[in-house]
């Protein structure tokens, strides 16, 4: 097979143990650029039910559904999402009538993910019917309680616009199931387009020049887009192929705690890159308005979460888990007034301790010649480029997976803090191709 070739502006920024990653891998690594658009949520904005909900993070379903063919899954094998998000995975593989199961430590995502299917179950112009219902009950509901101790729910909406809400909540949670999930799932998907925020690289971000929407509207266009949605899943008979899914809230890294069953045979996923990605900062509004009821629940999730995010906090006897990033957490020890965060080097050991974990409990359940798809993105920071892609396949390597491929699907542009001092460097985002030995 024939080697990538590496760009100069790669060489230049490579440490020592990059410099052997990008080697011995780049015979199994190739480009396909058209598939940019479905690794990420893009590739979802125009389909019935997925669009509803913007979680920036999910991949696209056509995504799922490629590797479905190319693999050959069929309906007596089981996949298993790890991190499934807002259960791309789990929807694509159960439109196609193939069993399906995930995780997340993320309540909201599970919550979206069970939430999904729901609208495979409904009549035309029942949702605009429960809708009227709804508004004409706000006057005589009091407000729904929210984790108002945490910082962002203070100043992310005007007064009138959070006590609105805080009726509407009320009025949704009087609904029987499925309805009531159904709603609360609509509500969840407005609560940026009332507020001043705006979901925002890693963070959420607070904009106080924001146009927003008052509430009724946006669940009105909502109701609308959804009743559209319901339609044209019938024209597209996903409501007569589909099977079933399981998800629940769990630990990859801890699958001894989890019922899956039967062995998977496949996973496709995506992990939290390791680039300060903190979901319960970006998901701070949804969770407060649901799942936590003060700031101590919410910090009690984010330190239970896989370890992307700067508050990852790393015991003394936990150590980078590959030569590759200890050469760069030394260099950014050294370095640590330079850096925008100085937690940035514990997250980074962090981060691939976790990964590691994950990885060595992926090879514990999943069934001989199982195959791994998973989409990463590679991180830079202080000018060092890191190869994540490249460290997890050597870290599946050591842990009886083959390395098939390594495919480059886009390149990404870099903070504006980075390319000020160190130029324009792109990031591939890339999808890893593993097998599990026998």
């Amino acid at each position: 097979m024939k080697k990538l070739k590496l760009f100069d502006w790669e060489e230049d920024n490579f440490t020592p143990e990059v410099r052997r990653l990008e080697e011995k891998y780049s015979v199994r690594m190739r480009r396909d650029l058209q598939m940019s658009k479905l690794v990420s949520y893009v590739g979802n904005k125009d389909l019935p039910v997925l669009r509803l909900y913007r979680y920036k993070e999910a991949f696209a379903f056509y995504f799922v559904d490629k590797w479905l063919t190319r693999l050959g899954v069929t309906k007596e094998d089981l996949v298993f999402d790890p991190f499934c998000g807002m259960g791309t995975t789990l929807f694509t593989a159960s439109c196609r009538g193939i069993p399906a199961f995930g995780i997340d430590r993320l309540p909201l995502a599970v919550f979206i993910t069970k939430t999904l299917p729901l609208f495979l179950q409904i009549h035309p112009g029942k949702l605009s019917a429960i809708f009227e219902h709804l508004r004409a009950l706000l006057s005589k509901v009091e407000p729904a309680p929210i984790a108002m101790d945490v910082a962002i729910m203070r100043v992310a909406f005007s007064a009138d616009t959070l006590m609105e809400l805080r009726r509407w909540k009320t009025a949704i949670e009087s609904l029987h199931s499925p309805f009531r999930d159904i709603f609360l799932f609509l509500f969840f998907s407005v609560l940026d387009a009332c507020s001043y925020t705006s979901k925002d690289g890693q963070f959420l971000r607070l904009h106080r020049g924001k146009r927003v929407c008052k509430p009724e509207d946006a669940l009105a266009r909502k109701v609308r887009n959804a009743e559209e949605d319901i339609r044209r899943i019938r024209d597209w008979g996903w409501d007569k192929t589909y099977l079933p899914f399981r998800v629940t809230v769990g630990d990859t890294r801890r699958l001894g705690d989890i019922a899956l069953g039967r062995s998977p045979t496949v996973i496709i996923t995506s992990p939290p890159y390791a680039n300060r990605y903190d979901y319960t900062r970006t998901y701070s509004l949804e969770l407060c308005f649901h799942f936590v009821r003060n700031f101590p629940e919410l910090r009690a999730l984010r330190h239970s979460m896989l370890r992307s995010h700067i508050e990852a906090k790393v015991s003394d006897c936990e150590q980078p888990s590959h030569p590759a990033v200890k050469e760069l957490v030394e260099s950014l020890r050294i370095r640590s007034k330079q850096l925008n965060n100085p937690k940035i080097p514990d997250m980074l050991t962090a981060y691939f301790v976790d990964m590691q974990k994950a990885i060595e409990e992926w090879k514990q359940v999943l069934t001989p010649s199982a195959h791994v798809i998973m989409v990463v993105d590679n991180v830079r920071f202080e000018g060092q480029m890191l190869p994540v892609d490249l460290i997890l396949s050597e870290m599946a390597e050591q842990q009886g997976f083959t390395v098939e491929e390594i495919i480059i699907a886009r390149y990404k542009g870099n903070s504006s803090q980075q390319m000020g001092r160190y130029g324009r460097l792109p990031v591939r985002e890339s999808v890893v191709v593993w097998r599990r030995e026998g």
